[in-house]
């Protein structure tokens, strides 16, 4: 085995502590947007950004799709159009 492939396999501990940090920092930012006194839609809409910026993190760090090979990044990705026209749909509700 080649160093460079050594390198590649090598598997490093995420940084657990600031993942949960910036996730509650986030978390902490949607509950006082929350009460801001916006529309409706923008709310909405700023909740959902947090929301998947929060889910992304998970998927990343916690779930370990960062080291995973590119092949289940696609299984993750093809969902993602579906996801974005249930959000529009939510939101359109109001």
């Amino acid at each position: 085995m080649t160093t460079e492939t050594q390198t590649h396999d090598e598997h490093h501990d995420p940084p657990y502590m600031l993942i949960f940090l910036v996730l509650l920092v986030v978390t902490l930012a949607e509950v006082g947007y929350a009460f801001l006194p916006l529309a409706k839609f923008w709310l909405a809409f700023g909740l959902c950004v947090m929301a998947i910026w929060k889910a992304v993190l998970v998927a990343l760090y916690y779930m370990h799709l960062r080291s995973e090979p590119r092949s289940l990044w696609i299984l993750v990705a093809v969902p993602m159009p579906l996801v974005v026209i249930l959000i529009a749909a939510v939101i359109t509700e109001f």
